[in-house]
């Protein structure tokens, strides 16, 4: 058996202890294989092996529970996590290698806290859907696809360093205080539909990320029109100047704009903070007396 299938004696004798193979014994205690059976079954746990399939898994193929295609889009699944574990690692140890001396303390700090590039994701889709909770399922799903940065397959340091800086960001008290009041605004305790509202500036935010991308400086115009008379109608009140003044943010706080500045590092698309930022601009300069 060791001779035809180039597998080692006591690589045999572990599997027939294992009961992977089943040979028949002789009288006198030695085992006896039906040679055409037991090589095939023999070479095929020796190639499954090569491809670093576990025992376990072999078994199961070899039972009948799974087909080889199975065994083999597990097992590749399995490496493709391993994998992006590696690249998040190798990319987390270039940030720390290529900082500068005095920053080094502080990236090493950063990093240190996000070692897992799953769970780094999770913790920021949490975050946006306590702090969206209202938000309608497809609308919410719009904005994961448009806010909520994908690491690129393999990361650069750059990215991962970003990555970090949301995660660190979103944990921070003050900063979650601050995007709450960046979304709801003036007296929120008015707002009669919170979920229409979201829906609604959503809509408007969409409209000025298209003006941002086409360079459109921010103005008054029919974007703001529809940010501004979302939240006069979700307080059961007018679009007036006087509105106008009090939507205002007194001012933006810097860990926001640290926030949509590492998503904005990570993604090629304008973010609701970039948009948020130009009707913001826009409501700032049709609130200014004429």
């Amino acid at each position: 058996m060791s001779r035809s299938t180039g597998v080692p004696v006591r690589t045999i004798r572990f599997y027939c202890d294992e009961g992977i193979l089943e040979p028949r014994r002789t009288t006198g205690g030695h085992r006896v294989f039906d040679a055409d059976e037991a090589v095939d079954r023999l070479v095929l746990i020796r190639r499954l092996r090569a491809l670093g399939l576990g025992l376990a898994a072999i078994v199961d193929v070899l039972a009948g529970a799974v087909s080889i295609a199975e065994a083999v889009a597990a097992e590749r699944a399995s490496l493709d996590s391993e994998l992006a574990r590696l690249t998040w690692r190798r990319a987390a140890l270039l940030a720390v290698e290529q900082a500068p001396p005095t920053e080094r303390s502080g990236r090493l700090e950063l990093l240190a806290t996000v070692t897992d590039r799953r769970h780094a994701q999770d913790e920021i889709q949490t975050f946006w859907r306590r702090m969206l909770t209202p938000m309608r399922p497809e609308i919410f799903d719009g904005f994961v696809s448009m806010n909520l940065p994908d690491l690129p397959p393999e990361p650069d340091p750059r990215q991962i360093v970003a990555y970090a800086e949301l995660v660190t960001l979103i944990t921070d008290d003050g900063f979650r205080t601050a995007m709450s009041e960046q979304i709801w605004r003036t007296e929120p305790a008015l707002i009669r539909d919170r979920a229409a509202l979201l829906t609604h500036v959503a809509a408007a935010c969409e409209s000025a990320g298209h003006r941002l991308l086409e360079g459109t400086p921010p103005n008054p115009g029919s974007e703001l029109d529809r940010f501004v008379d979302a939240h006069a109608t979700a307080r059961g009140q007018r679009d007036t100047p006087e509105f106008r003044r009090r939507l205002l943010l007194s001012g933006t706080d810097c860990r926001i704009q640290r926030y949509w500045k590492a998503t904005g590092a990570i993604i090629t698309t304008s973010t609701s903070g970039a948009a948020l930022d130009w009707l913001d601009e826009a409501l700032r300069r049709s609130a200014e007396p004429h």
